[in-house]
């Protein structure tokens, strides 16, 4: 079978938790799952969740920062950098081995989007990738360069959230 490349973006929630849903599906018929996340790094019930399905479903968590970053300063927009090409370098590593058939890349878009990760390299990785890997790429503001890559994008839009009401994030929701 060959591999497919696919996006979920837009501003809307649920662009994490529905590549989860596409991994759990996949590990459910055998297949090896890789999560690489970018630019997060907090606990959240899919982290839980997926510890517990074992070897087959495996998350490299990204490293939380304490603040998002249109927060940051230039030190730690550069440490944040640093990190986020360390993700991704351990993602091309991981799939050279052969064992992966999934391979989520976690808010890849912000990455990208924060000039952390080149979208050249991107390109490159999905252009050199095995043949059999299925890649899933989530985050906001996808480029339209990655859009015509792939071969499912689907467009999350908000059209109603309780943030807006002050509802904050609720444990097993929203996390």
């Amino acid at each position: 079978m060959k591999g497919l490349v696919h996006i979920y973006t837009g501003n809307g929630k649920g662009k994490t938790t529905a590549a989860v849903g596409l991994g759990l599906r996949a590990w459910g018929r055998g297949m090896k799952v890789l999560m690489v996340q970018f630019l997060k790094g907090m606990e959240s019930g899919e982290l839980i969740a997926i510890r517990k399905l074992g070897d087959g479903f495996h998350v490299n968590p990204g490293i939380y920062m304490g603040k998002f970053t249109w927060n940051m300063n230039e030190k730690e927009l550069a440490q944040a950098a640093s990190l986020q090409k360390q993700q991704f370098e351990y993602a091309k590593n991981e799939i050279m081995t052969g064992k992966w058939d999934l391979l989520i890349l976690d808010e890849i878009m912000a990455a990208i989007t924060a000039g952390m990760i080149p979208l050249e390299d991107v390109l490159a990785f999905i252009k050199g990738r095995p043949d059999k890997l299925e890649i899933v790429m989530t985050g906001r503001n996808a480029p339209d360069i990655l859009i015509e890559a792939a071969d499912y994008v689907s467009n999350i839009q908000e059209v109603k959230h309780p943030l807006k009401k002050g509802v904050a994030a609720r444990r097993g929701i929203e996390d």
